[in-house]
């Protein structure tokens, strides 16, 4: 299997990563010293049965939440001793995010929605408007650029999401369970599409999901069991049939959902 090549710029990394909830006497270690490297383009997946710390790595490592230990270095930046100012321009410029539930503004037409995080930086407005054209045309939403979220499906929603986290050109873009609203045709679409946004553009994402179905896009798969990492699988050459089988495998070791086949 490919892994990483050692020339690879590093865009995040991660070390001796613990996250613990609760206070003394009810202490709940959640992260057990996670160590992890994101070569730049890679599309990694982050997978593990309920309570394996999924969702509270990805918060930690996309500057939602703050680790109890360890350090995180996005860019080369350490992130993990930022101020919270800081922390807050450097996710503006820095990084891009995608969630389950769209967290659009409904108030917002789609168009305002995508360009909502450069309305609060330094792109130029020309810039601004050539970046939605671009990014729109991608994600297949330009047409409904007018519309406000209520007036469109699902599956628009979260390509509006996408464009949202794509529009200032991120060093990483962070995805929380991006199909778990979708229906399967919406959400293969979805996933074709950020499998096509990593490939040509050569953006880094990370996506934490359940469904070894959209882990199959990915180019690499991180398993965590208990707060650890347990396994990881890279893609390679390998079709995205043959991914799934061994995604399945192993997650069948660690207790996980069971789906359909491909």
């Amino acid at each position: 299997m490919n892994k990483i090549n050692a020339s690879t710029k590093t865009v995040l990394h991660a070390q001796n990563i613990r996250k613990s909830f609760g206070t003394r006497g009810n202490v709940q270690q959640v992260l057990k010293g996670i160590d992890l490297r994101v070569a730049e383009g890679e599309f990694v997946g982050i997978m593990g049965a309920s309570g394996a710390g999924k969702t509270t790595l990805l918060n930690v490592l996309a500057t939602i939440d703050r680790t109890t230990d360890g350090t995180i270095l996005i860019d080369d930046a350490d992130i993990s001793r930022m101020k919270d100012k800081q922390l807050s321009a450097f996710r503006r410029d820095k990084l891009g995010f995608i969630f389950q539930d769209y967290n659009l503004l409904d108030t917002l037409t789609v168009k305002e929605n995508i360009l909502l995080p450069v309305s609060l930086g330094t792109m130029p407005k020309k810039v601004a408007e050539a970046e939605f054209n671009t990014i729109a045309d991608i994600l297949g939403i330009k047409e409904h650029a007018n519309k406000y979220p209520h007036e469109i499906s699902g599956g628009q929603k979260q390509r509006t999401s996408a464009a949202r986290a794509l529009i200032n050109q991120p060093s990483m873009v962070f995805a929380d369970e991006p199909t778990g609203a979708l229906d399967s045709k919406s959400a293969s679409s979805l996933l074709g599409t950020l499998e096509d946004v990593n490939k040509k553009q050569g953006v880094t994402i990370m996506m934490v999901t359940h469904d070894p179905l959209a882990s199959s896009y990915c180019s690499r798969v991180v398993f965590l069991k208990d707060g650890m990492v347990y396994s990881e699988l890279y893609k390679g050459d390998q079709t995205r049939q043959a991914f799934f089988q061994e995604i399945l495998k192993v997650q069948g070791v660690l207790g996980g959902d069971s789906v359909d086949t491909i």
